[in-house]
């Protein structure tokens, strides 16, 4: 199912809060963005990345010394809407490789306890920094940890994955397809906030595409229920970026 996100907007009081950034990403849409093989800060990020020993060394580097062009420093526009808007499951929510936790801080609250994981020591000192000073504090649990070897004692209504998915290589998207499913309740739900949607090579970011995510998702009985283009999508990520929800009708979920 495609629709925009636009519909759901209108009334909405989180437009009231984003319209102004939102008119000024729709007209930066218009403009033609730089692969991001031409991004400086990519690029510096890439070399400092490689130049450690371990991938966890490279990721708790690249925080040290604040080489995050993905971490926008705010939570995520388009989570913040669903969230406002009532459009997320209650329960329990997960959202690996959290960073510095504003996605986690910005939708924990009674009806949802947010757990944010990064394999990142610095990443999570960060998060929890700014929990601290946060009210949702007690709504929120920050744990430094690999995410395919994590074995929680409960599983969660919903998994939230921007730009985790396209950290890890390749090769291990499929070890995070079924992570995903094991740690989902059966009938929770797995949205992803797809980027980048382009053909640049290397990574991290690796490239993604959505049949890149149906490749691995749908062996394990996950099917889109909708995936449309993210519209409150940052000005250099606008049209690289499409939102998917996922629910599972078959497979269930173990630990």
């Amino acid at each position: 199912m495609q629709f925009s996100l636009l519909h759901h907007l209108h009334n909405s009081p989180t437009l009231r809060i984003i319209a102004p950034y939102y008119s000024r990403i729709r007209f930066k849409n218009m403009s033609t963005e730089k692969p991001i093989s031409a991004n400086p800060k990519v690029n510096q990020f890439q070399q400092v990345f490689h130049s450690e020993s371990t991938t966890t060394n490279g990721w708790d580097k690249c925080w040290e010394e604040e080489l995050t062009p993905w971490d926008l420093g705010r939570p995520t526009p388009v989570l913040v809407h669903l969230h406002n808007t009532g459009s997320l499951p209650k329960g329990r929510a997960l959202i690996p490789g959290c960073g510095s936790g504003h996605d986690v801080v910005g939708i924990a609250s009674s009806d949802l306890h947010v757990v944010g994981l990064d394999i990142s020591e610095n990443a999570i000192k960060k998060a929890t920094e700014l929990c601290s000073e946060s009210p949702k504090a007690k709504h929120a649990t920050f744990l430094k940890t690999d995410f395919f070897t994590w074995g929680p004692t409960q599983l969660f209504d919903l998994i939230f994955d921007y730009t985790f998915f396209c950290a890890i290589e390749p090769e291990l998207r499929s070890l995070w397809a079924r992570k995903m499913s094991d740690l989902l309740k059966s009938d929770g739900e797995l949205i992803t906030l797809m980027y980048p949607i382009d053909d640049h090579e290397g990574g991290p970011p690796y490239k993604v595409s959505v049949a890149d995510y149906e490749e691995v998702l749908h062996p394990l009985g996950f099917k889109a229920t909708q995936i449309v283009d993210n519209e409150l999508a940052i000005a250099p990520r606008m049209g690289r970026e499409k939102l998917g929800r996922w629910k599972r009708s078959t497979s269930q979920s173990s630990l």
